[in-house]
């Protein structure tokens, strides 16, 4: 992408190693070209085609470009003390100005003017607009109809649960496509464990869905104890929408398979007492064991009995 801001146009294809970051299926005839390395290629209107593995023939220019700057850069700048990064770049780019000038033998002319002459009229013109560099992350939907990307969870439509899907993110959006159509976007948040929420991602007048409903995550984590049960509702009741409490609420009964549904309720009944409301704070009352201590008792007031004293008034005075 610098390099055709440098360049000041676009070539009609680019020659590329077989690196990970490029290329993400290695092979000899159909290589699978990584998804944001595609995305510039078609903004800027070119094509990628990756070299053949262990043949660096296929772009022997490239490779020979690189034995000239170790020589006539690098080499020539070791024995040099450089006390800022602007400092080193300023003499960097006096040599490589150097080189760009410097007259070869065998075409009687130097690079810059071959690259004026033959390269500079055969480039495109850049787009219009700088490409938008955006990662792309697998997702599931969840039964809450909600995508987690980057610890923060953004919903799509509720017809898409459990479904698959991919997600692009970028500085500031978050986009969500379902079979290469975008059916969500999102501006970007920091905010961990939170939810972003469109309504008309919801179903109908927040109706909940017929198989997942609150009801239902209660009457399941009654099977476990009335504590259990206590805490799910509490979740539920807590959150803006119940749905956003779905994920929550099955990560805390589903550690009964871990720890046993005696732990569990036991953890439960520890979590409402000190009002703990999330799947992190019930797992690790059960990894540290603090389950297994006594109930915490209900608070009570304060009993305080104070000494006879003659700077102390006492209840009396006050009748």
């Amino acid at each position: 992408m610098r390099a055709f801001e440098f360049f000041g146009g676009v070539a009609n294809a680019v020659v590329c190693d077989q690196l990970k970051p490029g290329v993400a299926l290695a092979c000899r005839y159909e290589p699978g070209i990584q998804r944001t390395y595609e995305e510039m290629a078609e903004h800027y209107g070119t094509t990628v085609l990756p070299a053949r593995p262990a043949r660096p023939r296929d772009k022997a220019k490239v490779e020979v470009a690189v034995q000239i700057v170790e020589r006539w850069i690098l080499a020539r700048l070791r024995h040099h003390i450089f006390f800022s990064l602007d400092e080193l770049n300023a003499r960097m780019r006096k040599l490589l100005d150097e080189i760009n000038d410097r007259r070869m033998k065998r075409y009687g002319a130097s690079r810059r003017e071959l690259f004026e002459r033959l390269d500079r009229p055969a480039l495109r013109a850049l787009a219009a607009e700088p490409f938008r560099y955006g990662e792309w992350r697998h997702a599931m939907v969840s039964i809450d109809y909600h995508v987690e990307v980057e610890h923060h969870l953004y919903s799509v439509p509720h017809a898409l649960v459990h479904e698959k899907v991919d997600a692009r993110v970028t500085s500031t959006t978050v986009e969500i496509f379902h079979r290469n159509t975008r059916v969500a976007s999102h501006a970007k948040s920091s905010q961990r464990g939170r939810h972003t929420t469109c309504p008309e991602h919801m179903p109908k007048a927040h109706q909940k869905h017929s198989e997942w409903t609150p009801s239902r995550m209660v009457r399941w984590g009654s099977t476990i104890g009335p504590s259990t049960a206590m805490l799910v509702d509490a979740i539920l009741r807590e959150r803006r929408h119940p749905e956003q409490g779905y994920r929550s609420c099955l990560g805390i009964l589903r550690l009964s398979k871990a720890y046993g549904e005696a732990r569990l309720e036991a953890a439960g009944a520890r979590a409402v007492a000190v009002r703990a409301r999330s799947y992190k704070h019930v797992a690790s009352i059960l990894k540290h064991g603090l389950d297994r201590l006594p109930p915490l008792a209900p608070a009570t007031p304060m009993q305080v009995t104070l000494e006879e004293h003659e700077n102390i008034r006492g209840e009396k005075y006050f009748n």
